[in-house]
């Protein structure tokens, strides 16, 4: 298994470094649904490599309330499977929207933007700086494994 894993990152890294302008689409990483796992946790590992850079991919849109806060906040996400007994967790970003009106929660959306830093609690997390939101009709696969 680690062996598979070190050769989807290492072909990832090959496929992943765009070579165009920046802010044009040769630029953009985009996460595909085969390798959505490999994919964001490559990002969550190598974030410094990333931070600053456009993503771009699919999911279900969700707003969540902070306890603590009473704050809304947004993600979008896959489930993630451990290919035995359902879902067990959730992978993908949380999204700043700025200006841009949230979906309804479990709509499939498409979104873009750009990786980075903020802290909340004192922590650091990672989030997408949204820059499009897109609904989508067609759904693609709400449930990755590796």
């Amino acid at each position: 298994m680690k062996k598979l894993v070190l050769l989807v990152v290492a072909i990832l890294l090959l496929v992943g470094c765009g070579g165009g302008s920046p802010g044009s689409d040769e630029d953009v990483v985009e996460i595909r649904e085969r390798l959505f796992i490999a994919q964001v946790n490559d990002i969550r590992i190598n974030a410094d490599s990333y931070v600053g850079r456009t993503l771009r991919y699919e999911g279900l849109f969700q707003s969540f309330v902070w306890p603590g806060t009473g704050q809304t906040y947004y993600q979008v996400i896959r489930y993630t499977s451990d290919d035995c007994c359902g879902t067990d967790g959730i992978i993908g970003f949380e999204v700043y929207l700025g200006d841009i009106a949230p979906l309804l929660d479990n709509s499939w959306a498409e979104v873009t933007g750009v990786l980075e830093w903020f802290e909340a609690g004192g922590e650091p997390f990672l989030r997408l700086v949204v820059v499009s939101l897109t609904e989508l009709a067609e759904r693609g696969a709400e449930i990755v494994s590796m």
